[in-house]
């Protein structure tokens, strides 16, 4: 559950945060398998645009790393560089999604409030303006905030993909 430094009761639940981070990750497994194989593969003609199974394998990473190795503690390797030159097929990257929303849930289940993050990330993998280690309830809420900006992005590549002259 979520608590605040003031020692407010808790008001958000691991399962209910959980039940939105996985509805975004289903959104999407599919927006990325609606694409199709060349669409999913293809990048926007706009600067620094990545591909609709780039976004969602750097989802996959956002999650794996925040949840797994910051809230459970499990040994994660992650190449965040890799994820934004991926490429592959749609129907596998959903397999590998719908692996990692079951580990999240596994992963919430670890969670200790009010406790810092089991393998904190190097100071260059905070988000911008963090000098301060994050709590474990601070990364599960990082955690939705990157999957609903990228869904969002996700959306907008899509529909510039499906619309292109």
């Amino acid at each position: 559950m979520m608590s605040t430094d003031t020692g407010s009761p808790r008001i958000v639940t691991t399962d209910q945060l959980f039940r939105f981070a996985g509805h975004a990750l289903e959104q999407m497994i599919d927006i990325v398998t609606g694409l199709g194989d060349e669409l999913a593969n293809t990048r926007p003609d706009l600067p620094g645009a990545n591909s609709p199974y780039q976004i969602l394998t750097h989802c996959l990473g956002v999650v794996s790393f925040w949840a797994g190795r910051g809230i459970a503690g499990r040994a994660v390797t992650r190449d965040r560089d890799a994820e934004f030159s991926a490429a592959g097929s749609p129907a596998a990257l959903a397999v590998r999604a719908h692996t990692a929303v079951a580990r999240l849930r596994s992963d919430l289940a670890a969670l200790l409030p009010g406790e810092p993050l089991r393998h904190p990330p190097r100071p260059d993998w905070r988000p911008q303006g963090r000098e301060t280690e994050f709590t474990q309830e601070e990364a599960l809420v990082h955690i939705l905030e990157e999957l609903y900006q990228h869904l969002g992005h996700l959306e907008l590549t899509r529909d510039l993909l499906r619309h292109r002259p």
